[in-house]
């Protein structure tokens, strides 16, 4: 099977310093045992809490709504990133889920699923094909519920804890068909090429030597230029792939675009911007439910002054 191998458990892993992250894993553990509903509500009472933290990651949100959405006065953008703070209590339900929910459990979420036809219609081609995404707080669980109706592998950051390093990689390998390394271009392109299909997120600061200064909400954004890259590397067709939770413990709705036509084009920058539109027209749908405490905008042309 291309790509990481399923993690071994070393002693190295029993060290004491792992111990607080190991407590951690089984708290997550705890919660994934309950029910959809009970788990939702959790959520959102975690949510009203951080809403009303102080916290650094709230100027961080602040700063990006304003940002990208000028339109909207003060007290609008004010009312966004409220809301937005209380999705990440259920953000983090949903990481619990996703990684550690029994096939069961995930198997009685309501999801429903639009646009199958177009991946159909590639694999009929024998293409491979990127499902570009962005980081909404339900990514994971959104990856595991796609995953029950399609093989996907995905493309993943290494952790810096190796005990959820250990326990993250081991619960997606449980799903995924496959996971890549971000630096496994060579395995990725492969697995491209052999007609499968990959879900990736370009859409934040990766600090990459590889980016393009391109608009994000017409705002100048280091983007990193992979997508172009492995859609041409691979001949693979980019499909835009969008989720978003419903209201009122409904699940949640998975759409698959149309494949971006002539991407891969010659002009990386161009391909990386519409990328990009392809994303953000995703996040004027759901706007609350993407991560806006992510400093999307850290990394600045020379000649432009710091954001954050």
């Amino acid at each position: 099977m291309p790509g990481t191998p399923r993690p071994v458990f070393t002693r190295s892993l029993l060290s004491p310093r792992l111990w607080p992250a190991w407590i951690g894993v089984g708290v997550m553990k705890l919660i994934a045992m309950l029910p959809y509903g009970v788990l939702m509500g959790m959520g959102r009472l975690l949510g009203a809490i951080i809403e009303r933290v102080p916290s650094p990651r709230r100027e961080v949100a602040a700063i990006n709504v304003a940002l990208c959405f000028p339109e909207l006065d003060a007290q609008a953008q004010t009312k966004l990133v409220d809301a937005h703070l209380r999705d990440i209590g259920m953000m983090l339900m949903e990481f619990a889920l996703g990684w550690m929910g029994s096939d069961r459990a995930i198997a009685r979420i309501p999801v429903v699923v639009e646009g199958l036809e177009h991946l159909e219609a590639a694999n009929a081609q024998g293409r491979g094909v990127l499902l570009v995404g962005g980081h909404f707080s339900h990514l994971e669980l959104c990856a595991r519920l796609v995953s029950q109706r399609i093989r996907i592998a995905g493309m993943y950051r290494r952790m810096d804890n190796p005990a959820f390093e250990w326990t993250v990689l081991r619960a997606r390998l449980g799903y995924a068909r496959a996971m890549f390394d971000k630096d496994d271009i060579r395995g990725t392109v492969k697995y491209l090429r052999n007609g499968g299909t990959l879900w990736y997120a370009p859409d934040q600061d990766m600090r990459s030597k590889d980016n393009a200064f391109v608009p994000f909400f017409g705002v100048t954004a280091a983007t990193i230029k992979a997508t172009h890259h492995l859609a041409r590397m691979s001949n693979s067709l980019v499909i835009p792939f969008f989720h978003r939770r419903l209201p009122d413990n409904q699940g949640y709705a998975l759409r698959l675009g149309a494949p971006l036509e002539n991407l891969p084009s010659d002009d990386a920058d161009a391909d990386t911007a519409r990328v990009n539109l392809a994303i953000e027209q995703m996040v004027r749908e759901a706007p609350e439910q993407y991560l806006w405490v992510h400093k999307r905008f850290k990394t600045r042309p020379e000649e432009e002054p710091q954001i954050y």
